[in-house]
């Protein structure tokens, strides 16, 4: 495949273009009428979806482009002294690129209804036209360093949309807290701790950037891709490869950096939406896939394969245990957006298996295809999930899900976009998107002989389809909870969100639906695209080292087995959730009290597998203990003292010496004509010497 460079593609540079002069004209939109201002933002959100579609017929013609303008001139630079700027429009940054804009646009026209009313919608609309804006720019990005202002860009912004409620007030505990007892935070709080944590992966990011850049000479995604990578020793490149993946460690909340994003809930929830479907946690996976092909050029085509393929073992390994983990999470939890932003890291991991695996062998397409339809798939019905959860928390003021049941009768529209959207997460067969993207994604390890890979993604489908059912059982289903007949006594009524909150997540509901009646089709297309994408990594006739080479099932045995243990483990998981939360046969505490040892389990896992207390002990309490000595012992026992020694030793000469200064005329003379005497010593010593 080749880019072509001639042709000024612009509609790929105004689509971060236009939100970002959205965020920056809200505040003057602001002083003309807050109508105009809520109509504005969502106008320049409008713009930059229209310009990731109008790239979509590329996609069809099978034309890419490769555009460049001149950016920084630095003269002497030993490397990069013409810095570029530039966009690349391809399968992968198409794609993406209208998972942010569109799903963001039906965002941000929610949120009219969700956040009508809030006092600080200025500073609201501002910080989500930023966010798309940095998003779109990150994708279309053609090198790691104009990517690097997309990135920390939407890292700002996570910052200030998830503390957006930062006056933390106790009143707003029902509405805007994250967690219960010790682990329970306020919205300023979960700010700064998801602000921290993806600091830390972008600094391994940064650093593996920057050995990249000494021996390749650029960091040019084209380039790179092109041979430049060969370039690199291979004792550089494995360091340099591991450093980048702590990038999207970070950013997509993969293990061990993952206790950031379920406290991220403390935002609203139309942010929760944007930062869990459509744009910050996809960049690492975006940035995986970004950087793919130049990392499997090494393996396969630069004799690295038996070292550089442990990178991408790695990637598998951690995607996989992510799943896993974050998914039993999400089956203890009690509040309706926890168990969905558990949801997304297991989901997410999902994506990085997929990615690990396609890297690990010459059979590359499946992994590769299943990452990205299941990052796009995820990213309709995950935004779908977290919009009705936004209606149901709306309507029932309250985040916990023991404060709902029993509304499906009063919100049938959310109930059955919710459920449906449920399903295509559980990947219930045929009609639902999640579906054909998980079951690609179960499809590689299969293909490429990494059975427990596999194993350990197929229980997850358990874990997945128990949480999915519990949700709805707990939130639509059974009887009333006290704290809905106590908002009925105060004229409280629950009822159905409005037109418009409901169209935006009814539209994502029914793009589920459509891309999964059309799933074969989306599947086998999605392959063509990509087979013509990556088609030149492999030399003709194959290059791959027969060393690593490990092959698994035949393609078509894979196909029917992985849909075979996919349909066994949904029905694993969904049944017992069906009979205790939806049927309520038996009471979940009495099963408990029957079987001690899921007890025990389960308070391991309601603690979160004690990650999030270990940060905090090991790192967080331990930082703040060394910063209150430092200020007791250093700044204030040291540097504060010093400070009032020298403040007192000054005035205390100040004093002595100002007495020298009585204000008589006689003293005032005898003072100048010494000094003309000292003055005069001085200048016929000079001029003896």
């Amino acid at each position: 495949m080749e880019y072509i460079t001639e042709i000024f593609v612009w509609p790929a540079w105004l689509s971060w273009i236009f939100p970002m002069l959205g965020a920056v004209l809200t505040p003057l939109l602001a002083k003309v009428h807050s109508k105009v201002r809520d109509y504005g933002a969502i106008v320049f959100s409008f713009l930059a979806m229209v310009m990731t579609l109008s790239l979509i017929p590329y996609l069809w013609e099978g034309k890419y482009f490769h555009n460049q303008v001149l950016w920084v001139v630095m003269e002497g630079a030993p490397v990069l002294s013409r810095l570029m700027a530039g966009v690349i429009v391809d399968p992968l940054s198409i794609i993406m690129a209208n998972v942010v804009a569109v799903i963001g646009f039906l965002i941000m026209v929610y949120s009219l209804g969700y956040m009508h009313g809030d006092p600080s919608l200025t500073r609201y609309w501002f910080f989500m036209n930023f966010f798309i804006g940095s998003m779109l720019l990150l994708v279309m990005s053609d090198n790691i360093i104009q990517l690097l202002f997309g990135w920390e860009g939407v890292g700002l912004c996570s910052y200030a949309l998830i503390g957006f409620w930062h006056r933390d007030s106790k009143e707003d505990w029902l509405k805007c807290w994250v967690g219960e007892g010790p682990e329970a935070y306020p919205p300023s709080h979960c700010g700064m701790k998801a602000f921290i944590t993806t600091r830390m992966g972008d600094l391994f990011f940064l650093l593996g950037a920057f050995l990249l850049l000494a021996f390749a000479g650029t960091l040019n995604f084209v380039e790179l891709q092109g041979g430049a990578i060969l370039r690199v020793p291979l004792a550089v490149l494995i360091p340099a490869a591991i450093l980048l993946f702590g990038g999207p460690i970070g950013k997509s909340a993969q293990l061990p950096l993952m206790e950031w994003l379920p406290d991220a809930m403390a935002g609203p929830t139309t942010v929760s939406a944007l930062i869990h479907a459509a744009t910050m946690v996809n960049a690492g996976v975006y940035l995986v896939g970004r950087v793919f092909p130049m990392f499997y050029t090494a393996v396969w085509h630069g004799g690295a394969a038996n070292e550089l393929i442990t990178f991408f073992y790695v990637i598998a390994w951690v995607g996989a245990i992510t799943a896993f983990v974050a998914g039993s999470q999400g089956m203890v939890s009690s509040e309706i957006k926890k168990v969905l932003a558990y949801s997304t890291v297991s989901q997410l991991g999902y994506m990085m298996l997929a990615l690990g695996i396609a890297g690990s062998t010459a059979e590359f397409l499946v992994g590769y295809v299943g990452g990205v339809f299941h990052l796009m798939s995820h990213a309709m019905f995950k935004a779908a999930l977290f919009l009705t959860a936004g209606a149901v928390i709306h309507t029932c003021e309250s985040r916990f899900m023991t404060h709902m049941g029993g509304i499906r009768r009063y919100m049938p529209i959310t109930f059955w976009c919710m459920s449906l959207a449920a399903f295509s997460l559980m990947g219930v067969p045929l009609l639902f998107s999640g579906f054909w993207s998980k079951d690609m994604v179960l499809e590689a390890p299969l293909l490429a002989g990494q059975y427990w890979i596999f194993a350990l993604g197929a229980v997850t489908v358990a874990v997945t389809s128990f949480y999915s059912v519990r949700m709805l059982g707990l939130t639509f289903f059974g009887p009333k909870s006290s704290h809905l007949a106590e908002q009925e006594r105060h004229g409280h009524h629950v009822h159905e969100a409005p037109k418009v909150m409901w169209i935006p997540f009814l539209a994502l509901v029914i793009g589920t639906l459509a891309f999964g009646v059309m799933g074969p089709f989306v599947k086998g297309w999605f392959e063509g695209v990509f087979h013509e994408y990556l088609g030149e990594l492999l030399p003709a006739g194959g290059g791959h080292s027969e060393a690593v080479a490990v092959h698994g099932f035949p393609h078509e045995l894979a196909v029917w087995v992985t849909a075979g243990i996919s349909v066994a483990m949904l029905l694993a998981g969904a049944l017992p959730a069906y009979f205790l939360y939806v049927k309520r046969k038996l009471e979940p505490s009495v099963f408990l009290q029957r079987y001690g040892l899921l007890a025990v389990l389960r308070q391991f896992v309601l603690n979160r597998w004690y990650i999030n207390r270990f940060f905090y002990k090991a790192i967080v309490y331990p930082m703040i203990g060394g910063c209150m000595w430092a200020l007791k012992k250093i700044e204030l026992g040291v540097i504060d003292r010093f400070n009032y020694v020298l403040a007192n030793a000054t005035a205390g000469f100040s004093n002595s010496f100002r007495k020298t200064h009585s204000g008589i005329l006689t003293h005032n003379v005898e003072g100048i004509i010494l000094g003309f005497v000292v003055f005069f010593l001085l200048l016929a010593l000079t001029v003896m010497g």
